[in-house]
């Protein structure tokens, strides 16, 4: 992998900690039965990645052991939650899956739904994360795929049922629409768990948002080692040093933690700081990987055809136009300022940061020239594309 595709893939994963780190203070208060506020919910938040990082230093046993338990949790969760919501709260029929309900006010139809679709991009994500980790995977042209795919149909489907679930517990589509009903999740998970049982499916719900942000920290702390070990990032050095005995890049995974935390007490100075998080988390996601697929189609228009064991066939250059397309809908539709109210930094914070963290990472390119130390063959690229064999 050369240096752009790195530099690329390195944005997202510190957003995404902060993400799924943040996102437990409302669920923390609402099981222990306390008022949530912006502090509490920080200091959970920064509770949380303690707790990641505890477990992530004490080696990949025990994190694979946690990954497995956070997702065989959160599975079982989804299927049990979703099957009783339909058995016992469902209130409409499936016609109310095409019913606006009047959300889109006096505007198009339109507006309303591209943000109702941002729900289908969470659906089906998380995928990218397999990929983080092929270092440390035998055979990963074949297993990174295969792994990629199983998360998708398993991950995305039961994400989908969980949806379309609540979706028809919902009694009242007015009052979530104007706000009245602010959090109708809530108010369906006490209607059909009584108390009790709520605080307990909240307990499933924090232990898959502890078991992302251990598989985020693991993944984000091997993407700056792997700077550090190619010399490529400030303090290589250090970032390079590696536990033998518990496979763990330490210094990675401290500057792994420290980021994320900084954007979590950064969210003091920012209105509806949850929503920027995951959405700032997002589009790292989607920038990284579009700087790839806009590079790979580059490439494929020049002559290119990919050694690896993967391949698409006649199909490479329509799924290639195809994701570049969408991903940069997707960017555009993510990053659409959505507080009109609010302060103009805040309304476009994440054009700003984005902004920020792609010209900063220019800057570095340009200054500390670390693709002089890529030592990675650029046949693959396309310069020696008569001599690669067919896609």
């Amino acid at each position: 992998m050369g240096v752009a595709d790195r530099v690329g893939l390195h944005v997202h994963p510190a957003g995404l900690l902060a993400d799924a780190a943040y996102g437990t203070g409302p669920y923390v208060a609402d099981v222990f039965g306390f008022t949530s506020s912006h502090y509490t919910t920080i200091l959970c938040a920064l509770a949380v990645l303690a707790l990641a990082t505890v477990i992530n230093l004490a080696g990949t046993k025990m994190l694979s052991y946690f990954a497995v338990f956070g997702f065989t949790a959160e599975l079982i969760g989804a299927v049990v939650v979703g099957a009783w919501l339909l058995l016992t709260q469902r209130h409409h029929g499936l016609g109310v899956l095409f019913h606006s309900f009047g959300a889109q006010g006096h505007h198009s139809y339109v507006y309303a739904f591209l943000a109702a679709g941002l729900i289908g991009f969470y659906q089906y994500f998380g995928f990218e994360a397999c990929g983080d980790v092929a270092e440390e995977v035998r055979n990963p042209g074949v297993l990174i795929p295969k792994s990629m795919r199983r998360t998708i149909y398993v991950g995305g489907s039961a994400a989908t049922f969980v949806c379309f679930s609540l979706i028809l517990s919902v009694t009242d589509f007015g009052a979530v629409i104007s706000g009245k009903d602010g959090d109708p999740i809530d108010t369906i998970l006490k209607a059909a768990f009584g108390d009790v049982g709520s605080r307990i499916v909240l307990c499933i719900v924090l232990i898959s948002f502890v078991s992302c942000a251990l598989s985020l920290q693991a993944a984000g702390s091997r993407l700056i080692y792997s700077y550090g070990r190619d010399g490529m990032i400030f303090g290589s050095r250090l970032l390079a040093r590696f536990d033998h005995k518990r496979h763990v890049p330490r210094f990675a995974l401290l500057v792994a933690v420290i980021v994320p935390a900084l954007l979590i007490i950064g969210s003091l100075i920012s209105t509806h700081p949850l929503d920027k998080l995951i959405r700032f988390g997002t589009v790292g996601v989607y920038l990284a990987f579009q700087m790839v697929v806009l590079a790979a189609l580059r490439a494929r228009l020049k002559g290119w055809q990919p050694a690896g064991k993967y391949r698409l066939g006649r199909w490479a250059m329509p799924v290639n136009v195809a994701a570049l397309v969408y991903g940069i809908a997707s960017i555009i539709d993510i990053s659409w300022p959505r507080t009109p109210n609010a302060s103009w930094y805040d309304n476009y914070v994440i054009l700003l940061m984005s902004a920020l963290i792609v010209g900063a990472g220019l800057l570095y390119m340009v200054i500390g020239r670390p693709q002089d130390e890529d030592d990675s063959s650029d046949a693959d690229a396309g310069a020696d594309a008569e001599a690669v064999p067919q896609r």
